[in-house]
C-alpha cells in the first residue's frame, strides 16, 4: 500500500497530462474517427466466424499467459514458455517455418537487444557500475541530502540510455544509488520509493529501453530520431511530475 499511496497523485497526474502533452508535441495524423465503430463492425462481419486455426491460436495464447504468470511457481522460465507457444503454433500448422524466418524486424530486434542486454551485464561485471556509483558519491560529497538525492535521481534516470533492460538497470544500480542516498541522510522510505518510481519512467527513453519499447519500435510507425527526440522531451515532464510533484505528495503524506 505504501507503493500505491505514494504513486497515487503523480500517477494520476501522469495519466491525465502525458497524453495531452503528447497530443500537442507529436499530434496524430488522424484526430477524429467518427465512423470507426461502424467500420470496425463491418470489417468484423467480413471476417466471418473464427477458423479452426484461429481457435487454436486463442487457446495457445491463453496457455502462454497462464504459464508465464505461474512460471515462478512451477519453475518455468519466460523463454521456455515462449518456445512452447511457438512450437505448438508450428506443430499445428498455424505458422510455417518460413513465416518465422521472414520476420526480419523481429530477428533484427532480437540480435541487437540481446547485445545491449549482455553489454549492460558486462558493465556491471567489469566494475564500471560500482566505479560510476563511487564517482557520483565522491562528486556530491559534502552536499545536503536534497541536492545529493536530486543528482542521484537524474543520474539514475539518464544512465538508462546504457541499458536495454529495466531489470538489469535495477539490479546493477538501484542498491548502490539507494546506499548513497541513505548515507547522505535521505529519508529511507522516500528514497526507496522515489528511485523505484524513476525506474518505471525510464522505460521509454530509447527504443531499446525495455521489452515493450523494442516491440513497439519494431512496428515501424516511429523513426529512431523521432523516438529519441520525443522521449527526451517527455522525460523532462516525467521527472517534473514524479520528482517535484511526487516529492511534494510524499512529504504531505509523511513519507519524508
Amino acid at each position: 500500500m505504501n507503493w500505491f499511496l505514494g504513486a497515487l497523485v503523480p500517477g494520476l497526474l501522469s495519466l491525465i497530462s502525458i497524453p495531452l502533452i503528447l497530443f500537442k508535441i507529436y499530434p496524430p495524423e488522424i484526430k477524429e474517427t467518427p465512423g470507426a465503430p461502424e467500420w470496425a463492425k463491418g470489417k468484423r462481419r467480413d471476417m466471418g466466424p473464427m477458423t479452426f486455426d484461429e481457435k487454436n491460436m486463442t487457446w495457445i495464447f491463453v496457455l502462454a499467459i497462464v504459464l508465464w504468470v505461474s512460471g515462478q511457481f512451477i519453475d518455468l522460465s519466460a523463454v521456455t514458455v515462449a518456445l512452447i507457444a511457438v512450437s505448438l503454433l508450428l506443430l499445428l500448422k498455424i505458422l510455417e517455418w518460413n513465416d518465422i524466418t521472414q520476420e526480419k524486424g523481429a530477428w533484427n530486434t532480437l540480435i541487437w537487444f540481446a547485445i545491449l542486454v549482455m553489454m549492460a551485464g558486462q558493465l556491471n561485471e567489469l566494475g564500471f557500475i560500482p566505479w560510476f556509483s563511487d564517482a557520483i558519491a565522491s562528486a556530491v560529497s559534502g552536499w545536503g541530502w536534497v541536492a545529493i538525492f536530486v543528482t542521484l535521481c537524474l543520474a539514475f534516470f539518464y544512465t538508462h540510455y546504457f541499458f536495454a533492460s529495466l531489470t538489469a538497470h535495477v539490479t546493477a544500480m538501484y542498491p548502490a544509488f539507494l546506499g548513497v542516498a541513505l548515507a547522505s541522510g535521505a529519508p529511507p522510505l522516500y528514497a526507496a520509493l522515489m528511485l523505484a518510481y524513476i525506474t518505471n519512467i525510464c522505460g521509454s527513453t530509447t527504443h531499446y529501453a525495455s521489452g515493450p519499447a523494442a516491440v513497439l519500435f519494431g512496428e515501424g510507425y516511429v523513426t529512431q530520431n523521432e523516438w529519441w527526440k520525443i522521449s527526451f522531451i517527455m522525460g523532462l515532464f516525467y521527472l517534473f511530475i514524479w520528482l517535484v510533484v511526487g516529492s511534494g505528495w510524499l512529504r504531505l503524506i509523511g513519507f519524508m
